[in-house]
């Protein structure tokens, strides 16, 4: 461990909806949280544009200047918010002891986790250049935006064909890019697909390449991996949904996860299975994956935190 020591009641890692949340009630609390924000500050949602779901912005919001809203009120309550990112933990005793940016130990006696989760890529260069202009990992988000228009979604899993569905009903036309000559899906949400009239499955596909005009998406160029050949679909919408990761490799044989990587809470709450040591938002999250259902988990986290320590102070 580094020489340099801090300790702190509360220490929270990540800084999306879930861990601006979790500050604002354990700086109310007067737990005097310090945050560190992890090296995208504000998460998933400063690379998205426009989010019209959030409660509380009736007009909308752009992703950025949503999270700085969520940062502003973590200070104004007083949480000690620095850049920087956690890069080794020490679970085994209490205090609890994490290193950040390999130089600095914080010592804390309640730690919250708010890493966040990241939308698994086709690994495309133009898919990133249109990311937030017609391409986007989120449906639910940001398929309100295309009602009304054709649209591409790439994946097989449940996930994928739940997005598709969901898709479907806002959208004219919702073509399914398929890799394989099946799905990964489970049998009633591959029906729910194939019952949709408006969906059109196109198996044995790959996406070579999202074409747009400089500003905005305006189509897909596809390749058939069994005949070879290609087409290009006329979209306004690339929607991405083969899957998450969440950021939790730091936490790897140290805090109960399950195969995919998402840590393991107890039944109706944040708690990790070790004492002190809570998370929250998409680092626990396999099945809502969203800003409000985040922000609500990082709330619990806080809470549940504040009780911990009131506890022990009067065990």
């Amino acid at each position: 461990m580094s020489t340099e020591i801090e300790h702190v009641h509360c220490l929270i890692i990540g800084s999306g909806p879930a861990g601006y949340t979790a500050a604002i009630y354990a700086a109310r609390a007067d737990l005097k949280p310090l945050l560190y924000t992890g090296i995208v500050p504000g998460g998933q949602l400063t690379q998205t544009t426009d989010v019209e779901n959030f409660p509380g912005y009736p007009k909308g919001v752009m992703g950025p200047q949503m999270m700085e809203d969520f940062r502003e009120q973590a200070a104004r309550f007083g949480t000690d918010i620095r850049f920087g990112y956690a890069t080794k933990v020490d679970f085994s005793k209490t205090p609890h002891q994490v290193v950040i940016d390999e130089i600095k130990t914080i010592t804390a006696d309640t730690v919250i986790i708010a890493t966040g989760a990241s939308a698994k890529w086709l690994g495309l260069e133009s898919e990133q250049k249109y990311n937030g202009f017609g391409v986007s990992a989120c449906a639910v988000c940001d398929g309100f935006f295309f009602k009304g228009q054709d649209v591409a979604i790439v994946g097989a899993g449940d996930t994928a064909c739940e997005e598709a569905t969901y898709l479907a009903k806002l959208c004219k036309h919702v073509h399914m890019i398929v890799r394989k000559g099946e799905f990964k899906a489970s049998k009633a949400m591959i029906n729910r697909v194939l019952n949709t009239p408006n969906i059109t499955v196109l198996y044995h596909t790959e996406t070579q390449e999202i074409v747009g005009n400089g500003q905005n998406v305006t189509g897909v160029r596809v390749k058939n991996n069994q005949d070879q050949t290609e087409q290009t679909l006329a979209i306004t919408g690339f929607f991405v949904a083969i899957g998450h990761h969440p950021n939790t490799e730091l936490f790897k044989g140290v805090l109960d996860m399950d195969a995919t990587g998402y840590l393991i809470t107890k039944p109706d709450s944040t708690q990790t299975n070790i004492e002190g040591v809570f998370a929250c938002g998409d680092v626990q999250d396999t099945m809502w994956r969203q800003a409000v259902t985040a922000a609500g988990s990082g709330c619990m986290a806080a809470l549940e935190a504040e009780r911990y320590l009131a506890a022990k102070e009067h065990a």
